[in-house]
């Protein structure tokens, strides 16, 4: 979240970042609670200094008109302080709610329409005949299931079968490979549940209340490994010699993807249940935004290895997110869907989720705490990426050419045959 005094500070430039993001911000709300709060601070204060001075001149027995004044003073003292509380509290429920101002870099636009590509990686694949979908492959192949996942959860899930299951895991194995032995990402496996105060943490509640999953005891299934391995640290003092840290978790994520309602219906694309590897940074607020470069390059750098042609933008205001400071996506292309498909989106936080969590460190032995800027990007979403690998590498006998590095994976396979 964005600090009290950032907001007293300068107001208009937060009620500006939000309006870029198509975001509200409650700042006159707050502002008028905190104008509040500290007049009423300032009279509690002037309050208990005047009790101090009453009471000092109280010697033996008090009169009854002393008596009188101190119990007055005593219930000033505790109403102030009781609505203090009330005032508090609320202030620290609107700032949950106040987006992240983007960095100055980040293009002004209206929808995904402004977003600017950075960078191409690759050609589009040719074909001597029609390229078919994922899904369609997939039936040919007979690696997907959706009607018994249907019927084993509902719609939006999916069962992969034999090679596609097999293919999954050696996409994800892969992953995590590339980041742990080629870019120096300690390997986190997290709890799939974790507390409301984590997820608050990561800035996805209050937010996205509506898109996740709650269990009876007030768990939540995690939406994204971001949020474990964010609140790692959660109310710690780092060491500064220890940054940047760098973690790389896999997990599944589950999203309601409420506000997503007739998108992707068909294929496997926009799951309530997927894998994903994320990688997560810790650094400084120097070298925060060179690190946004170097994660997004580590997430490019799995479809490099992979063969498959992607592209980088760098996200403008309003399609950037709610918390990001800064963001890019990386999308694949999908040569049967004819379309490009997300499969990471790298970001930068300055210390939105830092406050939050309270994650600090002390840049030096009699320097005042400060708090860590945080990142973190996929690496790459699993369904996604099996999608375009697959799209990417069909054969005109509707085979699938297995890529080079995934092969080790697979006990040396070279391709799924069709059936």
């Amino acid at each position: 979240m964005l600090s009290l005094q950032r907001i007293r500070d300068d107001p208009e430039a937060v009620r500006e970042g939000a309006r870029r993001k198509g975001e509200a911000a409650p700042v006159d709300e707050i502002l008028r609670h905190d104008g509040e709060a500290r007049r009423l601070r300032a009279a509690v204060e002037a309050d208990r200094a005047e009790q101090r001075r009453a009471s000092a001149q109280i010697h033996g027995a008090p009169t009854d008109d002393q008596r009188t004044q101190l119990n007055a003073l005593k219930r000033r003292i505790q109403e102030g302080e009781g609505r203090l509380g009330e005032l508090d509290a609320r202030i620290e429920a609107l700032l949950l709610e106040v987006p992240n101002v983007p960095h100055e870099s980040v293009p002004v636009g209206e929808d995904e329409r402004d977003n600017v590509v950075v960078r191409t990686w690759g050609e589009r694949p040719a074909f001597a005949f029609p390229p078919l979908t994922h899904y369609e492959i997939g039936a040919r192949l007979a690696i997907f299931d959706f009607e018994r996942a249907a019927k084993l959860t509902g719609s939006r899930f999916a069962v992969l079968r034999g090679d596609g299951a097999r293919l999954q895991r050696a996409l994800t194995s892969f992953m995590l490979d590339v980041a742990t032995a080629h870019h120096g990402y300690s390997e986190i496996a997290p709890p799939y549940l974790v507390r409301r105060e984590a997820m608050v943490g990561a800035a996805q509640l209050p937010k996205f209340e509506d898109d996740v999953y709650r269990t009876d005891d007030g768990l939540f299934l995690i939406p994204t490994a971001e949020v474990p391995l964010t609140n790692l640290y959660a109310g710690e003092m780092l060491d500064s010699a220890q940054l940047p840290i760098a973690h790389v978790g896999l997990t599944p994520c589950w999203r309601r993807e409420a506000g997503a309602a007739g998108k992707d219906t068909h294929g496997y694309i926009r799951m309530h249940q997927f894998d994903k590897v994320e990688m997560v940074r810790f650094t400084t607020p120097e070298t925060s935004l060179d690190q946004l470069e170097v994660m997004t390059g580590h997430a490019e750098a799995v479809l490099q290895h992979l063969g498959v042609h992607h592209r980088v933008l760098l996200m403008c205001t309003a399609d950037m997110g709610f918390a990001q400071w800064k963001k890019y996506d990386v999308e694949a292309w999908a040569p049967g869907l004819d379309r490009w498909l997300e499969v990471s989106s790298c970001s930068v936080f300055a210390d939105f989720q830092a406050r939050r969590a309270n994650i600090r460190y002390r840049p030096g032995p009699d320097e005042r705490p400060r708090y860590v800027h945080t990142l973190n990007g996929s690496a790459l979403g699993v369904p996604r990426a099996f999608d375009a690998v697959l799209e990417t590498y069909q054969q005109a006998d509707g085979s699938v050419t297995i890529p080079d590095v995934l092969r080790p994976y697979m006990r040396n396979q070279e391709r799924l045959a069709a059936l």
